[in-house]
């Protein structure tokens, strides 16, 4: 993993980089006295965190004006990672807090059945520990701030021309963000959600739904639930769902287990059981080198272990999958010491990993009553969940070899 302590000089300091992300090309002497520019300056300015990544980034910004790419792209950047950085300033305080992120037509009228399901959706999301994150709009992203309220939602707006003001239920809030580019705040949406709720809506709607299911069905970002819901007697998703069976599966674009990764449902409180169901014994994974650790909060009996092997067996790479804890998986682990699954995933059977957890969290030996909490503040309370940040410190330490 990085390291936060700063390295005697250049030629180390690069070389520490390239264990956590990627074979640049050689140094030249130049490169190596902007490095140590960069070093010296964020040593001024008092950063002791990463000064390693933040050098890199500074050399980057330096190369990149060296190629004067044009004002336009240069401010194109710019903006991106102004835009970036306030965001993940904003929802660094409330990384304890598992959230859903809502998305629905934002030309919903408050008086229509999926406004108001919204609502109440995004109330008992609230109830139930979540926080809720929305685009900020009208519509659907209107009922979901104000269902959940203030306290207990986030605002990710779009900048658009004809679509100024934000919805009245986030006016005002700390945790409102706003966003030129639909790309960096789809990127915002994903990398702090833990779940996804879908009404109906248009292009935007889709455009969301079908980009996080390609990250899930890829391994991009981690298995998390995605529930299509809209008013009763509503046939939309189900049209949604004929077309993806008909025109995907049975045509063989995608596998039928693929099918696995959404949830659809007319039902509020059905919507939010099915989220935290999912963290009721699941608490998240990560990647160790070539091994998945898969981190629970109640350990599967050698009963239950046997049958987990004799069923997932066709996803493992080699070996079985085996009991550990956390101290022992992934070393050092900031997290307590939690019971874990350690196997040599193949990276490709993503939708059947997700009914693997679907497993873990109806165990026959799990205590009761535990769909009643989402989200256990003792259990990484100041640790991020692994994210597309986590998942690409991850590829680059493989990349580099383990002696990193």
């Amino acid at each position: 993993m990085a390291q936060n302590k700063l390295p005697p000089n250049a030629t180390t300091l690069h070389r520490a980089m390239t264990i956590v992300t990627y074979n640049p090309p050689m140094l030249s002497p130049k490169d190596n006295e902007v490095i140590d520019r960069c070093v010296q300056l964020l040593a001024d300015c008092g950063v002791t965190a990463d000064r390693d990544l933040a050098a890199e980034m500074m050399q980057s910004v330096v190369r990149l004006a060296a190629d004067e790419p044009g004002r336009a792209d240069m401010r194109l950047l710019l903006r991106t990672v102004k835009e970036l950085r306030f965001a993940i300033k904003t929802f660094k305080p409330y990384r304890h807090r598992r959230k859903i992120s809502m998305f629905g037509s934002a030309r919903t009228p408050e008086d229509h059945p999926d406004y108001i399901l919204a609502k109440r959706m995004a109330q008992l999301s609230a109830d139930a520990g979540f926080m809720v994150i929305t685009g900020a709009g009208p519509g659907i992203m209107a009922a979901g701030n104000a269902g959940a309220g203030q306290a207990h939602s986030f605002g990710v707006a779009i900048k658009l021309p004809f679509e100024q003001s934000t919805n009245e239920a986030i006016q005002g809030s700390e945790k409102l963000v706003h966003f030129r580019y639909f790309f960096s705040r789809k990127l915002v949406f994903v990398k702090e959600t833990h779940a996804i709720a879908l009404f109906p809506g248009g292009f935007g709607t889709h455009d969301e739904a079908f980009e996080v299911m390609t990250l899930v069905q890829t391994g991009r970002c981690d298995p998390l639930p995605i529930v299509l819901i809209e008013q009763p007697g509503g046939t939309y998703w189900r049209a949604w769902d004929r077309f993806i069976r008909e025109q995907l599966m049975d045509k063989g674009m995608i596998s039928p287990l693929d099918t696995n990764l959404y949830f659809i449902t007319h039902d509020a409180q059905e919507a939010v059981d099915h989220i935290a169901r999912f963290y009721s014994n699941y608490q998240s994974l990560r990647y160790v080198q070539d091994d998945l650790v898969i981190r629970l909060r109640h350990a599967p009996t050698a009963d239950e272990l046997a049958q987990l092997n004799a069923r997932y067996s066709d996803t493992l790479i080699s070996g079985a999958i085996t009991l550990s804890t956390t101290r022992q998986a992934e070393p050092p682990s900031e997290l307590p010491e939690l019971p874990c699954l350690v196997m040599r995933f193949d990276r490709r059977s993503l939708a059947k990993l997700r009914l693997m957890i679907d497993e873990l969290n109806t165990l026959p030996s799990l205590p009761p009553l535990q769909t009643s909490a989402p989200f256990s503040p003792e259990v990484g309370a100041n640790v991020p969940d692994r994210g597309v940040g986590q998942i690409a410190e991850e590829e680059g330490i493989k990349i580099a070899g383990p002696e990193a």
